[in-house]
């Protein structure tokens, strides 16, 4: 059977994942790329590092952001949201920055970056989990369809 996601079903898929894809424009094509994410209610917050992706939405902040999840060919749920880019600093900067890594940390620590105990070092790196600048979508639209068998 097809159908559509009801707010709350959308809800719960957005905020019971971790990955999901931006897409945005600039004036002569358009991107989507895969992104690490927190779902508040109202914004889709993350972060990443200077780079094409960031200069095109801060030129152009009307960005969509999907997510799915997926256990067979015939049972799935997917979700398409719109909303502005907003890239956040300071106070505001440092409080998403806690929420997201308060809501995904488990899945931001792995071996690679903190090495087991019985490894020559102990010390934790964060450099590569740590990104430069903090955003949120606030979502302004949202749909989402399923299949289920």
């Amino acid at each position: 059977m097809l159908g559509t996601l009801s707010d709350i079903q959308i809800n719960n898929l957005l905020t019971r994942n971790a990955v999901g894809r931006i897409g945005y424009h600039d004036a002569k094509k358009s991107y989507i790329t895969p992104v690490t994410y927190v779902f508040d209610g109202v914004h889709i917050i993350g972060q990443t590092n200077e780079g094409l992706k960031l200069d095109i939405m801060r030129n152009n902040p009307f960005v969509c952001f999907e997510v799915d999840a997926m256990s067979s060919m015939s049972n799935w749920e997917s979700v398409i949201a719109w909303g502005i880019f907003e890239e956040l600093f300071d106070n505001e900067a440092l409080d998403a920055r806690k929420y997201l890594y308060n809501s995904i940390l488990d899945l931001l620590t792995i071996a690679s970056v903190h090495p087991h105990e019985h490894e020559p070092t102990h010390l934790i790196d964060d450099r590569n989990r740590i990104k430069e600048v903090m955003y949120r979508i606030k979502v302004t639209e949202k749909t989402g369809r399923f299949e289920s068998r």
